[in-house]
């Protein structure tokens, strides 16, 4: 009895993953043509490709370049490109001359989108495209996302929220399709690295990507590394956290990144979670 009903379960929300995707297709060719914001991630590659899908070439998907985006989220989103031949575009954003994003507020999120935004405008202005869309989902809804704000002053449009798709069935869905991004893990910019407050800096998001690349080659594959002044604060999906408190490991880890340029490494014992600097916000310090 308990198997029919994990078949029948799973019936029905393959049914509702087809029912979404149907309205997503149908809402994507209500729109003459179409810019998307991409990052690499399963959501925008997802929505990258469904806009692909429906509109062809008049659906054209931008990544923005500035140093809060990494080289292997580049290096990953270029196999995507790669595999699925979609319209695409890398543009600049410059939203390091803003000194509010550098400052690293609570609201630093909305000054980057306010920035990619203006440019997708502008592009989209020049180019004769009819709107902009990026890829939040319904469960992105329940976080503290200032980018949110900067997508609604700019009338970005939200194809995948309008639609009810939560993160599971983009991957389910992105996984039919066959695209390569089904599981890739939560990724952000670096600049959501650094607890608020700590100045924004090339410098520091290059200290970060370097710690991020020892992680990636000792065979980690979900974490972030938080830089708390000169300490780097590691935290790695619970799954993965017992091959990292082994003693090798550890040392092997520790032995890295002091390499790399820090001078303290501290393991996060609640392992990795989206969203934890979001703490000092909810404890009112930042």
């Amino acid at each position: 009895m308990g198997s029919l009903v994990r078949i029948r379960n799973s019936e029905r929300e393959s049914a509702d993953c087809a029912a979404k995707e149907a309205a997503l297709f149908a809402r994507l060719a209500e729109v003459p043509s179409l810019l998307i914001a991409v990052s690499g991630g399963a959501d925008s590659a997802y929505l990258a490709w469904a806009a692909h899908q429906v509109l062809g070439r008049r659906a054209l998907s931008v990544t923005a370049v500035s140093p809060s985006f990494s080289a292997y989220d580049r290096e990953e989103l270029e196999k995507f490109l790669a595999h699925t031949n979609i319209h695409h575009e890398f543009v600049e954003t410059h939203e390091f001359d803003n000194p509010a994003y550098r400052a690293n507020h609570g609201d630093r999120c909305y000054y980057c989108k306010d920035e990619l935004f203006g440019v997708l405008d502008q592009l989209a202005t020049e180019r004769e495209f009819a709107a902009v869309a990026y890829g939040v989902n319904a469960d992105d809804t329940s976080d503290f996302r200032p980018g949110h704000r900067a997508a609604a002053e700019h009338r970005v449009l939200a194809p995948l929220l309008d639609a009810g798709m939560s993160k599971a069935e983009v991957r389910l869905l992105s996984q039919r399709a066959g695209l390569p991004t089904w599981d890739r893990p939560a990724s952000a910019c670096l600049s959501s690295r650094l607890p608020y407050g700590t100045e924004v800096t090339p410098e520091r998001l290059s200290l970060i990507e370097k710690g991020e690349a020892v992680l990636r080659q000792l065979g980690f594959r979900q974490f972030r590394v938080r830089l708390h002044d000169q300490l780097a604060r590691i935290e790695i999906a619970p799954e993965e956290l017992p091959l990292a408190m082994t003693v090798q490991m550890a040392a092997q880890i520790s032995a890295r990144f002091k390499e790399a340029g820090f001078l303290y490494v501290a393991l996060d014992l609640e392992g990795y979670r989206q969203g934890s600097l979001n703490a000092a916000l909810r404890a009112g310090k930042a």
